[in-house]
């Protein structure tokens, strides 16, 4: 199983890092291999908001999509994501986000495995590369958006 956990301190507000990593519908703009995202579902849960979504990716040749399970908790800033149907026998992904200084304190966990044995040794290849990817990805849409000051509810927000 691949795995990495990590914790980083960025020049953002934690809010402005939660809403970014919650907006999921906005990946297909700013995450290289997203290539698009459908909202299922989402409901209130009693302290935040359930979310299904299917989710297509690519890199290069490869492309598929699965379907997750994104768990919202605002008062807490934090995020579980876990696969609901797909490619994988495992997938875990963790987001906490806490206010450190003039920054926050992002601490981040992925875990996956795929039921496919040679897409978990083409995976094992690109995981570090695609992992820079997506943080670099990350950061730049905050960047941008403090920037910009386009700073604005997620998208299917009210």
């Amino acid at each position: 199983m691949a795995q990495h956990a990590e914790t980083r301190t960025l020049p953002y507000t934690a809010d402005l890092l939660y809403q970014i990593v919650a907006d999921i519908e906005r990946y297909p703009e700013f995450l290289p291999w997203c290539r698009a995202l459908r909202l299922l579902s989402r409901e209130q849960a009693a302290d935040g908001e359930v979310l299904q979504a299917k989710m297509e990716v690519g890199f290069g040749a490869l492309s598929g999509s699965y379907v997750s399970r994104v768990v919202l908790h605002p008062g807490t800033r934090s995020i579980d994501v876990t696969q609901a149907q797909g490619p994988f026998r495992s997938l875990q992904t963790r987001w906490r986000f806490t206010p450190d200084g003039e920054g926050t304190k992002v601490d981040f966990f992925i875990a996956f495995e795929f039921r496919n044995p040679l897409l978990n040794a083409i995976a094992a290849g690109a995981f570090e590369p695609a992992l820079r990817q997506m943080q670099a990805a990350f950061a730049d849409r905050a960047h941008q958006m403090q920037r910009d000051g386009t700073i604005s509810p997620p998208a299917g927000a009210s």
